[in-house]
């Protein structure tokens, strides 16, 4: 028997409690409970689940040995980038989530992507919740021709939906987006947490009965998190983040979770007329427009995954204006830049407390590595000193709080990278040494700390 019951659940995080408060106690966010009715189903047969009663027996399980786990095949998306990040490719039955800004691509990626398989002979259903057929179909002729393996359908409704692919059985589906979903049988509007995680599950549910791939687009909070409760990450398989100013031209993909691959990986997209295209080479896409023998700047190079990237670091310093320094720092952490002028300060002997200091990480990109550390240093140093950096230098390292320079990871791959792309001369961790003696035509010098910089560098 169904019975029906009233439940106050926070649009926030999707704590739900019987009655309503001010503030969420779980995630501590004000005015944010709304009301739900909710239907539960009570099972005749006590200890059995809808499924099992309907089958008349319990779920038996099965010992790990006595079960095959063979290679599955992974769909290409004839995107590099996209299958690094996805691993290798698509697997069949898995729940991929992508969000982002509005604006930044989510719909012109999935569109593209559902092309290019479909043009390999595979089925793909596009649907979308928030734009029509024609309007789907303007946005296609940009990107060029499609084949008849790709079928558009425009609903919101998730039992059509459901039908639509248990009829259809294509290998790809997208979602577009889970937001304007809605489930007849719950009563909140579309967007709700409650509709969110629903709709999520039915999907789920699709993707490993059927073996169907299902790309969900999910919108994002002014936080930069998915819309909905958290525990929409925990239920998919995948989620990419879309992540770069959606006024500039660059995009990149980052894996937050995945199941099937690593969760370090980053594709690199430039957003042009005819849609999103590969940037094969980030690292000289990133580099370009620097401004040669400027006091301030110098190139540094950060690991995401497997791939290094060469990022160029601008530091500034002046005098104040005000009784309180003042900070900023853009694609870098702003705590992380505060302790490195102090370890400035005290392990060199530059008097930065009562400077300005600025720290910007060209081309918009956000980076956390700590290899990022003597980079920073040197820009800030030379930016104070106002001795220009040569330009075919690259440094990375990490700096702890003594003033040592700490090894990082793969500092073979950083210094072959800098190699490739014409570097002459790299700095780096002295400890780090032993790793890269087998690399030659490139001057490598090494530093245990950043006192050892007024010799090398300045």
């Amino acid at each position: 028997m169904a019975k029906n019951k009233t439940v106050f659940v926070c649009q926030s995080c999707g704590y739900e409690t019987n009655k309503w408060l001010g503030q969420c106690p779980m995630c501590k966010e004000w005015n944010t409970f709304v009301e739900e009715k909710i239907v539960t189903t009570t099972s005749s047969k006590k200890g059995l689940s809808s499924r099992d009663e309907l089958s008349g027996k319990a779920a038996k399980p099965v010992p790990i040995s006595k079960i095959s786990a063979s290679n599955e095949t992974r769909i290409s998306t004839s995107s590099k980038e996209l299958d690094r990040v996805l691993g290798g490719g698509i697997v069949p039955g898995s729940l991929v989530l992508i969000g982002g800004d509005p604006g930044i691509g989510k719909s012109t990626l999935l569109l593209q992507v559902a092309g290019n398989i479909s043009k390999a002979g595979k089925k793909v259903l596009y649907i979308s919740g928030e734009e029509s057929l024609e309007q789907i179909k303007l946005r296609g002729n940009r990107m060029g021709d499609f084949s008849d393996n790709l079928l558009l359908l425009s609903e919101t409704d998730l039992d059509l939906i459901d039908s639509t692919i248990r009829a259809e059985m294509p290998d790809i589906t997208i979602i577009d987006s889970i937001q304007t979903m809605y489930k007849g049988d719950i009563s909140s509007a579309p967007g709700s947490v409650s509709q969110v995680r629903e709709s999520t599950n039915t999907l789920m549910q699709i993707a490993k009965s059927l073996n169907i791939a299902i790309f969900i687009v999910g919108h994002v909070t002014k936080e930069g998190q998915v819309a909905g409760p958290r525990v929409l990450e925990h239920m998919v398989d995948t989620v990419l983040y879309f992540e770069g100013d959606r006024y500039a031209s660059y995009r990149i993909i980052r894996g937050v979770k995945n199941r099937f691959g690593s969760t370090n990986e980053i594709g690199v997209f430039e957003m042009k007329n005819s849609g999103l295209e590969e940037v094969p080479n980030p690292s000289e896409f990133l580099l370009s427009g620097k401004i040669e023998d400027s006091s301030g700047t110098v190139i540094s190079c950060a690991m995401e995954g497997t791939r290094p990237l060469l990022l160029e670091i601008q530091g500034l310093t002046g005098e104040t204006a005000f009784g309180m320094p003042r900070r900023t720092a853009e694609g870098f952490d702003f705590n992380r830049l505060n302790l490195l002028i102090a370890v400035i300060e005290k392990r060199m002997g530059y008097g930065m407390g009562n400077l300005d200091a600025y720290i910007n990480i060209a081309g918009g990109i956000r980076m956390r590595e700590p290899a990022l550390d003597l980079g920073i240093v040197i820009a800030l140093v030379s930016s104070y000193k106002n001795k220009p950096i040569p330009s075919d230098t690259v440094a990375f390292g990490e700096v702890g709080l003594s003033g040592e320079v700490r090894a990082v990871t793969m500092p073979s791959l950083r210094v072959s990278e800098a190699k490739k792309l014409g570097f002459k001369k790299v700095i780096m961790p002295s400890v780090s040494m032993k790793d890269v003696k087998d690399i030659k035509e490139i001057e490598i010098v090494g530093v245990r700390s950043i006192s050892d910089l007024k010799k090398e560098v300045f």
